[in-house]
């Protein structure tokens, strides 16, 4: 029995498995996914030979402490944001061995969401060597925290596997 839906564990698989045959290795930098993204690669078995690490960067301080995210670009635009996401993935990438980098932050709720950046804003960061950095945005909506997290997890590894 898996602690994530059938459908997020079938990505796993198939990203796990993209990633094997390309000899590839993956870390994620997650907030307020909060390192399910992590979990749910490792419920695959055999995902040792491609998950590097991950990072929970749920603080700011986190984010610039362990990914290098500038901290006047958290100031000028936000946790959330195209610019930290984008930023998370290349620190994520930069301070790993891995060879592709997923990150996300948002905002679950309830709480903390803004007429700016309302509950269910979730952006999304890409990186993979020697290529140009990806970026994602979605607007799930005030759909309650853990839908929002799960929908997050999918929106990630479905823009992992367009890295590959």
């Amino acid at each position: 029995m898996s602690l994530f839906p059938t459908r997020l564990l079938h990505l796993a698989e198939l990203l796990v498995g993209d990633l094997k045959d390309a000899g590839l290795k993956i870390v994620t930098a997650e907030s307020c996914t909060g390192g399910l993204i992590a979990g749910l690669l490792t419920e695959v078995p055999g995902s040792s030979a491609v998950v590097e690490r991950g990072f929970v960067v749920y603080s700011n301080e986190a984010k610039r402490e362990m990914l290098d995210v500038p901290g006047d670009l958290i100031a000028d635009f936000g946790a959330v944001s195209e610019p930290v996401a984008r930023a998370m993935a290349e620190g994520a990438l930069n301070n790993s061995r891995a060879h592709i980098a997923i990150s996300v932050t948002g905002v679950a709720g309830p709480g903390g969401g803004t007429p700016m950046k309302p509950v269910g804003l979730v952006h999304f960061g890409a990186a993979r060597m020697n290529r140009r950095l990806e970026h994602e945005m979605e607007r799930f909506g005030d759909i309650g925290r853990g839908e929002i997290r799960m929908n997050s997890i999918e929106t990630a590894l479905n823009l992992a596997r367009r890295m590959m």
